[in-house]
């Protein structure tokens, strides 16, 4: 595969990333709204009737794009759209703060960004461009002057991840990239940090 760049998802983009994201919102609506609302909004928005389900989450990650907040980054190949991550300091994300199994150690800690999913097609996925993803990902965050990069990965203990949960990436995923991983001391879910400027 070639990918061609790894772009900012801004609002000249929007049309690429619903192209990307298709009629069900990537996944089961979601429009990557999961972490970004919070939990009643985003279940009333993929509960109701099917002629409207994801209509809400896609207004979110709509409007979030066309006001410039940029919610994460956008892989092409041949000019077309083939994947995405979400990468925004971790403030952005309503449902990491208020999570028993996420909640931040310090919440107060400064410059902390997070990575919290992946979007490929299936025929995009296991050829590494995920891999490519992260690193684009880490480099947006330190540029963006993150001090931490945070993610909340699957651990699949060598196995294959379930494939509901392949795109939050896997802790070996991570590791290879440098991130540290370890257990949340409340839920023992993994979670994976990579420093990203020295103290």
């Amino acid at each position: 595969m070639t990918i061609v760049s790894i772009e900012p998802a801004t609002p000249d983009r929007w049309d690429d990333l619903e192209r990307l994201f298709g009629r069900t919102g990537a996944y089961g609506h979601c429009w990557c709204a999961y972490f970004r609302r919070r939990a009643k909004d985003f279940t009333a928005s993929v509960s109701c009737a099917p002629a409207e389900r994801g209509t809400g989450n896609r207004e979110e990650l709509r409007r979030l794009t066309l006001e410039g907040r940029v919610p994460g980054l956008l892989a092409y190949e041949d000019g077309r759209p083939c994947g995405w991550v979400s990468v925004a300091p971790r403030d952005d994300y309503v449902r990491l703060s208020r999570s028993r199994s996420l909640r931040p150690a310090d919440p107060d800690e400064p410059g902390v960004w997070s990575v919290v999913c992946f979007w490929l097609p299936p025929r995009r996925r296991r050829k590494g461009l995920g891999a490519q993803l992260l690193d684009a990902a880490v480099e947006y965050a330190r540029d963006g002057g993150g001090r931490v990069l945070e993610a909340y990965p699957v651990d699949t203990a060598g196995g294959r991840a379930p494939s509901a949960e392949v795109y939050t990436g896997t802790v070996r995923m991570f590791q290879k990239a440098g991130f540290s991983c370890s257990a949340h001391p409340a839920s023992g879910r993994p979670i994976a940090r990579l420093p990203l400027k020295a103290d």
